[in-house]
């Protein structure tokens, strides 16, 4: 276990140690290519966080190699830290937040979602034990110091919209990033935050410990709706719109097996899953990795079509707190598309 005070060098380190995880044949040089010839490098915000499952799950199963595509999977510790990599072209895609793609509209890069894993952001706000009686809510953030994965990450975002939707402005509290994991769970038990945004399997970790209590839960549609006022489309797989439709054979196979894995998780048990999953995704034991597991299986489509209303939501929740974006004139419509999910058997 990581002390506490190791915290900004175990970000450091994650951040510099990628995993890399290879779907079917070798980890070579060309897998960074990105040619038609089925090598594919993709990184997630987070390969061991139950909100990206599908990505190391359609590994599991055999999809990619079912379909002839060749991914790499990386991992970055923040979804912020992902898109970095995507734009400097080091990877193809990335598995993260679709906000991401209205956010880089904006500063004139074109991206979009190409399969919608969620509707919902399956993200939860945590306050610690000590903190509890003077943090009931949002309007309570004021004065206090958040954890979010990264600053400019989508936790950052939804921290800010909570606080602004409640009347607490953005620069009337300190996000503080903290990864997720053992450095978010180091930071809460020294108090270095008071509360802060992260997901499962860290979320069960924290109450299972009872370091900390639940404040509000984004882990269903009926979450999302209650706490952002409509469906939130979350995680999902986000490419550069250039080389998408330069290599359409490539990201349908992609396609074909991220939609299998979302099918195959709608009519499996948590248990099932969390089978199929590494081992050491469990850090907490088995059976509360899949407890967290199912906490948060309602976030997921099964079908990784973007819901109608969901990029609308989106929009709304970045512009209340992004001046970026406030005045800005989006094309939602370029931000994702549903052109292979819907070929997608």
């Amino acid at each position: 276990m990581r002390t506490p005070l190791k915290i900004s060098a175990a970000l450091a380190t994650a951040t510099l140690a990628l995993t890399t995880l290879t779907a079917c044949g070798g980890n070579s040089p060309a897998a960074a290519s990105g040619d038609d010839d089925g090598k594919v490098k993709i990184m997630v915000g987070g390969l061991d966080k139950v909100i990206y499952l599908p990505a190391r799950l359609t590994q599991q199963l055999g999809y990619f190699k079912d379909e002839g595509v060749d991914v790499t999977l990386l991992t970055e510790p923040a979804g912020v830290q992902a898109t970095t990599s995507l734009v400097s072209g080091d990877v193809q895609g990335v598995v993260g937040f679709y906000d991401h793609t209205l956010d880089l509209q904006v500063k004139g890069k074109q991206v979009e979602s190409v399969v919608q894993f969620s509707h919902a952001p399956g993200e939860v706000e945590v306050v610690s034990n000590k903190a509890a009686g003077e943090i009931t809510s949002p309007k309570d953030f004021k004065g206090k110091k958040l954890g979010v994965t990264g600053l400019g990450s989508s936790t950052d975002f939804l921290t800010k919209y909570l606080a602004v939707h409640d009347g607490v402005q953005t620069n009337e509290f300190t996000p503080v990033a903290v990864g997720a994991g053992q450095t978010f769970i180091s930071a809460l038990q020294q108090g270095s935050i008071q509360g802060g945004m992260t997901t499962d399997p860290t979320v069960a970790q924290i109450v299972d410990k009872k370091l900390g209590k639940v404040l509000i839960d984004m882990r269903t549609p009926e979450g999302s709706k209650k706490a952002l006022g409509g469906p939130y489309p979350s995680s999902s797989l986000y490419m550069n719109t250039d080389w998408v439709n330069g290599h359409k054979e490539t990201v349908q196979k992609l396609a074909n097996a991220f939609v299998k894995t979302l099918k195959w998780m709608s009519t499996h048990t948590p248990e099932e899953i969390a089978a199929k999953m590494p081992a050491d995704y469990a850090e907490g034991g088995k059976e509360l990795y899949a407890q967290s597991i199912k906490d948060t299986l309602p976030m997921f489509t099964e079908d990784g079509v973007m819901p109608a209303d969901g990029p609308a939501t989106v929009e709304r929740v970045l512009k209340a707190f992004n001046p970026n974006l406030k005045n800005a004139t989006l094309d939602l419509k370029k931000t994702y598309t549903t052109e292979f999910v819907n070929k997608a058997g």
